[in-house]
């Protein structure tokens, strides 16, 4: 080295001088001269790079800075080629040295620095920067160094600036030591080209000098910045291109040297770091991770770093600092509950505008309305510093233009990197899991489940690193599918997934792979939504700190569809890091698995993948190994064992075979394949594991509800309503009958009134003598015995073993009502209809009833208290002690704590109104007499009502195809403090209802039904969400028509609700646009019915509006789809979450303009509007109102027809009077009479046919032709059958006439003789007037008697019955002829002979004022 400064003395001051013409030659005579003072020093060969000795000591430098400081090229001296990494011959026969060149040029983070270099040392990190960016350079660069490598790395640093042919550097040097960390002896100023011996000579002169100050003179330090273990999977490989295995060349190393070097080299076990730069566990492309080997074991066990500061401490300060920035370091451990979020709060923050400390919140609320990119939600970068290069001043010529290309071509970032980068999605998931108490989990994990994500299996606690199976999360999940037997026959299973049995496939990565083993699994179970996690993910970072270790889950569910990737459902788990350092959750899963597949980058048994692939090799277990960096085809080494190349192989084509291969493994019958089957259930019996529902309080609650599930039988649940739950069975039914029939009677009010009440008593005490079951003992003790936390649990564990018995019990029916369906089709179709069809529909039918009546659930156990409760309050008023009397408390206690509570019995259709007055009393007491808004919603079957509500509220109303709610629940929602002065009440009071028009309960009674709900949840809402499936509100529409027109008949009650229309499923982004003529549609429609409403019912309302406050421009909202594809894998569409979250903000723009009401008035309303319906029976039997005008126009036509029949038959029965009264006719029967109706009977039946076939109205009056017809019919006979009666008691006492006349002579012989006997009895008593009358009364009321024997008695007239059958005839409703004869306005009726046209015209007369007239 001394003869080498001896030459670059000899030759500075000349080369100082030359002109940029003679630098080759003089650089081509530096070189000789140095060689010639080291030829004693080095063999000849020593020119050549091979010949270099290994153990001769030399320099290892490191490039950094700006890639665009430098020109690569042959005639660079450091570093000829583009490569990373290598050995330079040329600095070689420059000084003899060897000198390794580590080129990070350009890099923003380290990828490709060997272990074996930094155990070496770096002699120097050689910082190029450009002249003219020198200031901006130097400062990144030295930033980028303290962040890679550390502070330490600084002494080492020598400062470069490079320039262009005649480029001055005066200003660099002057600029460069204002700043307080440069060294003026350590810097350097070299061409671009890097092409000139004598100042490559002289900056090594400078690092030699610098290296011989340094004390270490070498930096040994470890990489920074997390980035060491991941660099195989940031290699260009990683975007596609083949690139170079990184390592540090030593001198004579040839390639395949270097090669088998890389080969053998293996990453210490104990290196892996707490915190991983990876964006999904099996990416190692971004991998630094903290799976440690001992991942999951006691914490004590602690792996020390090469600072010697315990890895466990590091990582606790990073989970810290992670709550931190999510705001969750309070809620840690487990301390967030439902309540947190589950409440009427601030709108979500935009994602434009969201910062680090709204993000966990963000991500609940998201999740929570089913927006399944809440797992991504982009964070607002603060504070981002921008940096600007100086300024190069313009000129002219080639040196301008280089400058420009220079410039344009540099890699380094003119705009400082935020002091953190964002935070990895999945961190956020996982931090506020690990905040969340059992109830928030388990809400969280069902939502993910609907968003078709894969979720939180085995997690290790953040601090312990003990390894928990969040079980309880699970238990609400339900999964449906269809598997496929044989080539067609498929079955519909719906299980919960706690209880599901399936097969398990695994997925383990070993190693760093450049294939993502995430992204992978996803083409496996939905090519079209990311179920797990991976690097490519939108939001994903390199660093992440709660992931590691976590086993995810999720279950693949066939559709039955010849597309389906799988036959049958199956369980598919990826274990997130790298499974050689996570030793005890591999264990588990390769224990449960029934297939284990492997990710590794090549089978070599001097790899530390070795051990773990060689156990599952000599398993009995099915295994899958996908090799990384092969490119062999699928191989079958030996039965169930395989493996196939990823290399240089597209995704898709390995997602097809991997399904081939798992689809023929699951499928096989040999023995030699081990078969496991998977139940989430077992977890509770792996001893290594932690599972919280192993908790007491948890066990506490089990143990309660299995008690009372043990007492239901299993094989016969539709028993277990008239056994155990007898007061709301049969009883309960026939009271609700009655008590309508009570508000509807006809007749003789006051003794049918009677009759009613004591019939209706009768069944309370019935109800009373029946309630002591020994399910309601068990259940009423654990809830007025068991503490809070053990109750809650208590109450969820018996929803779930009951809807688990349920569902097994509705499962069983429907595999037997699909069997006999198969059987009813076959018998319908053959030519001749078989004797036995009746039969078989008959049994088809009474399966179809089981089906309806087979739910038994928590509801259930509820609606027996409050019958309980109404069955002793009626009978025993307040007066009788009980814990009855406190059922009203406890079901208050519930409806706070956010639990729904029946408001109208589904089975029955009414409402439980002392039970329901009683539990607001009680939450009155509470709570205070606070104002509730009443939040109701209404619609078809299977339209999407309860979703909605769950999805804008956070609820968990039943939701799946078919009739899930039944009646009618509410459920209390809080306003929160931070919104409560917008608005004028505290709390949402929610109300969800049944479908209306199901088509299981098809019948006569389906109209009246509905329409009796539908007013009831109108006229007791606020504000009603008019559920639409689809664009068109016809249905709907009907049914608001007939609830305009109930409310103008309630004339004592006051309502003034209002509804907001909900299309749901409406795909077109233009729906609003394209329906505008459609809701002006709507809006005359609406108007018109209520018009012709309020005409039929003497109403003076013009408009809809008038009755249901409504704007057609405002409130008519729609919502995109549920689902994104086919269920049961499509995720919901993220466009129905931002159109609820839209029309969530018009619901409470609306409510913060309403006053709300109070509980007392909501208490007395909810009873005045029941009442009202149950007075009301007319008008729900219609559609809609015009259907009910068709009706009455119909009626009043078939009065007519009735008068005419009528009026002949009186004219006929004249005729026969007469004849009888001459003697011409003396015997009589039905047919003569009938034949004289002939003519009138036609004439009106062409009228009638007339009428239904030529009437504009005729597609609605169709409906009713054939009743009419027959009601005609019947009128007829019973008309002719009186008319008979009367004649033939004419003859009757015609013919007792004439035989009174034949013994007229002998009566009076025997009266004559009768007078002389008393006349001779009585003639001592001739003064005693008083004992002769009684004489003779008594003789002559015997004489009667026998006179008249054998005569039909004068019956009594009723005239009240028969004015009021006749005008019931005539078409006239019950409801006002009872309304008229309560008034007086019917007094005059029975003094006249035509009445009928009174009621014509006494609306008329209303109107005209003429309100003083009298018949």
């Amino acid at each position: 080295m001394e003869k080498l400064k001896e030459a670059v003395c000899r030759e500075e001051s000349d080369a100082s001088s030359e002109d940029e013409t003679n630098h080759s030659s003089a650089s081509s005579g530096f070189k000789e001269k140095v060689c010639s003072a080291e030829d004693d020093d080095r063999p000849m060969e020593a020119s050549a790079a091979t010949g270099i000795k290994k153990n001769d000591a030399g320099f290892i430098l490191a490039l950094c800075g700006d890639a665009g400081s430098i020109v690569t090229g042959s005639k660079n001296i450091l570093i000829p080629q583009k490569e990373h990494t290598h050995f330079s011959s040329m600095l070689y026969d420059l000084c003899g040295r060897h000198i390794s060149v580590i080129n990070l040029l350009g890099q923003q983070d380290i990828i490709d620095i060997e272990e074996t270099t930094l155990n070496k040392g770096i002699n120097a990190f050689l910082l190029l920067i450009k002249n003219g960016h020198h200031e901006n350079h130097y400062k990144s660069g030295l930033r980028w160094l303290e962040k890679n490598f550390g502070r330490e790395s600084l002494p080492y640093v020598m400062t470069v600036v490079t320039r262009s042919l005649g480029e001055k550097c005066e200003d660099a040097l002057k600029d460069l030591k204002a700043h307080e960390s440069f060294a003026e002896n350590r810097y350097h100023v070299c061409i671009r080209s890097m092409s000139e011996a004598e100042e490559i000579a002289e900056l090594l002169v400078k690092i030699e000098i610098m290296v011989s100050e340094n004390n270490p003179s070498c930096f040994t330090g470890r990489i920074r910045g997390g980035n060491r273990e991941q660099k195989e999977d940031l290699e260009p490989e990683h975007h596609g291109y083949k690139s170079m295995e990184p390592a540090v060349l030593k001198g004579n190393q040839t390639g395949q040297e270097v090669e088998m070097s890389a080969a053998k080299r293996k990453a210490p076990a104990n290196k892996q770091r707490p915190a991983s730069p990876v964006n999904d566990d099996d990416n190692a492309a971004n991998k630094t991770g903290r799976s440690d080997k001992n991942l999951g074991q006691n914490i004590e066990k602690k792996v020390k770093k090469d600072d010697g500061i315990p890895q466990h401490s590091q990582h606790q300060t990073e989970i810290e600092t992670l709550l931190n920035r999510l705001q969750l370091k309070e809620k840690f451990p487990r301390k967030m509950s439902p309540g947190d979020f589950l409440h009427i709060g601030l709108p979500l923050t935009p994602d434009h505008d969201m910062s680090e400390k709204n993000l966990a919140y963000s991500f609940l609320q998201k999740l929570i309305k089913l927006d399944h990119r809440a797992r991504y939600i982009p964070v607002k970068q603060e504070s981002l510093q921008v940096t600007h290069a100086k300024h190069v001043p313009d000129s002219d010529g080639n040196d301008s233009d280089e400058n420009d290309l220079d410039y344009f071509l540099s890699s380094s970032s003119e705009t400082s990197e935020p002091a953190q980068t964002h935070i990895h999605p999945m961190d956020v998931q996982m931090a506020v899991f690990h905040c969340s108490d059992s109830y928030l989990r388990q809400i969280m994990v069902t939502k993910l489940s609907q968003c078709q994500y894969a979720l939180p299996f085995l997690v290790p606690d953040p601090l312990t690193m003990e390894i928990e199976c969040p079980l309880w999360a699970f238990r609400q999940i339900t999964k449906t599918w269809k598997e496929t037997k044989g080539d067609s026959h498929t079955t519909t299973m719906n299980i919960q997934i706690c209880n599901a049995k399936t097969p398990l496939v695994s997925f383990f990565r070993l190693g760093s792979l450049s294939v993502s083993k995430s992204q992978l699994m996803n083409s496996l179970i939905n090519d079209r939504h990311s179920t797990f996690f991976h690097r490519h993910s939108p939001g994903s970072t390199k660093t992440r700190h709660l992931l590691d270790g976590v086993a995810e889950i999720t279950w693949y569910c066939p559709n039955g569809k010849p597309n389906d990737a799988f036959n049958n459902c199956i369980a598919f788990c990826n274990l997130h890091g790298d499974a050689v350092m996570i030793e005890k959750q591999r264990q588990i899963l390769t224990e449960m698995s029934s297939i284990n597949v492997v990710m590794v980058n090549n089978l070599q048994k001097d790899d530390k993948s070795w051990p773990v692939i060689s156990a599952l090799l000599r398993s009995k277990k099915p295994l899958i190994c996908l090799l990384v960096k092969d490119d062999c085809k699928v191989m079958e080494s030996k039965k169930g064992k395989f493996k196939m190349g990823l290399k240089e192989r597209n995704q898709a084509d390995v997602s097809k075979e991997l399904k081939r291969i798992i689809q023929e493994l699951l499928s096989s019958d040999d023995p030699l394949i081990l078969k496991t089957i998977f139940q989430l259930e077992t977890m509770v019996e792996n001893t290594g594991i932690q599972v919280d529902e192993v908790d007491d309080v948890c066990q506490n609650g089990k143990l309660a509800a299995v008690e009372i599930v043990n007492l239901l039988p299993k094989n016969n649940i539709l028993s277990i309503k008239d056994k155990f739950l007898p007061c709301q069975g049969h009883l309960w039914h026939v009271w609700c009958k009655t008590n309508k029939e009570l508000h509807r009677l006809t007749g003789n009010i006051e003794n049918d009134k009677s009759q009613k009440e004591q019939e209706m008593t009768r069944i309370r005490e019935k109800q009373c003598a029946a309630s002591c079951s020994n399910l309601m003992k068990l259940f009423t003790k654990s809830l007025f015995t068991l503490p809070l936390k053990d109750k809650e649990y208590f109450l969820k564990w018996t929803q779930i073993l009951t809807d688990d018995l349920s569902t097994d019990a509705t499962y069983s029916i429907f595999q037997s009502y699909d069997r006999k369906w198969s059987e009813v089709l076959a018998l319908k179709n053959r030519p001749n209809k078989p004797n036995n069809l009746e039969k078989e529909e008959k049994e088809l039918e009474r399966l179809s009833k089981q089906l309806q009546s087979a739910t038994f659930g928590l509801e259930h156990i509820f609606r027996e208290m409050g019958q309980i409760y109404e069955a002793h309050n009626a009978i025993y008023g307040e007066t009788r002690e009980g814990e009855w009397r406190r059922y009203p408390e406890l079901a208050a206690c519930l409806l706070i704590s956010g639990h729904p509570l029946e408001l109208m019995d589904g089975d029955a259709g009414h409402v439980p109104l002392k039970w329901i007055s009683s539990v607001l009393d009680k939450v009155k007491m509470q709570l205070g007499d606070l104002k509730v808004f009443v939040l109701s919603v209404l619609g078809l079957q299977s339209s999407g009502k309860s979703t909605m509500l769950n999805a804008m509220f956070g609820l968990q109303f039943a939701v799946s195809a078919g009739r899930c709610t039944k009646g009618a629940f509410m459920q209390l929602i809080k306003i929160s403090k931070e919104i409560r002065q917008d608005f004028n009440f505290d709390y949402f009071l929610v109300v969800d209802t049944e479908g209306l028009r199901a088509l299981e309960l098809e019948s006569s009674t389906t109209p009246n039904h509905d329409n009796e709900l539908a007013t009831f949840v109108v006229g007791v809402g606020n504000l009603t969400l008019i559920n639409i499936f689809g664009e068109n509100p016809t249905e709907m529409q009907n049914v608001l028509q007939i609830v305009v027109q109930a409310f103008m008949r309630m004339k004592k009650i006051r309502v003034s609700p209002s509804c907001v229309f909900v299309h749901q499923n409406v795909t077109d982004v233009a729906a609003a646009e394209r329906n505008m003529d459609g809701r002006r549609r709507l809006q005359e429609k609406l108007d018109q019915m209520v018009q012709l409403a309020a005409k039929e019912e003497d109403c003076d309302v013009s408009c809809f509006s008038e009755m249901i406050e409504f704007d057609i421009k405002k409130d008519v909202h729609y919502l995109a789809q549920l689902w994104e594809g086919s269920p049961p894998m499509a995720p919901p569409n993220p466009g129905y979450s931002e159109s609820i979250r839209e029309l969530r903000k018009h619901i409470l723009s609306k409510a913060s303009r309403s006053n709300g009401i109070s509980l007392s008035h909501l208490k007395a309303h909810v009873q005045d509007l029941w009442e009202a319906l149950l007075d009301e029976n007319f008008v729900f039997s219609f559609k809609n109102t015009l259907e009910m005008a068709v009706y009455r126009e119909m009626e009043v036509e078939y009065g007519n027809w009735t008068w005419h029949i009528r009026k002949d038959l009186l004219t006929i029965e004249n005729q026969l009077y007469n004849r009888i009264e001459n003697g011409d006719l003396n015997k009589l029967d039905l047919s003569s009479i009938s034949t004289e109706t002939i003519k009138t009977c036609e004439e009106i039946k062409e009228e009638m046919i007339k009428y239904f076939e030529n009437e504009e109205k005729k597609d609605i009056l169709a409906q009713w032709k054939g009743r009419f017809e027959n009601k005609l019919k019947e009128f007829h006979d019973e008309q002719v059958r009186e008319v008979q009666g009367k004649l033939q008691g004419v003859i009757q006492r015609k013919n007792t006439l004439k035989k009174m006349d034949s013994m007229k002579k002998g009566f009076e012989e025997k009266l004559l003789q009768k007078s002389k006997d008393i006349s001779e009895k009585l003639k001592d008593k001739a003064k005693d007037e008083t004992e002769l009358k009684k004489e003779f009364d008594s003789v002559w009321e015997n004489w009667v008697l026998d006179l008249t024997k054998g005569l039909k008695p004068i019956e009594d007239i009723n005239l009240e019955n028969d004015l009021f059958s006749i005008l019931k005839n005539l078409g006239i409703e019950e409801k006002i002829i009872k309304e008229c004869k309560d008034n007086g306005r019917y007094k005059v009726i029975p003094k006249i002979d035509d009445y009928s046209s009174y009621l014509n015209n006494f609306k008329m007369q209303k109107k005209q004022g003429n309100h003083s007239r009298e018949l």
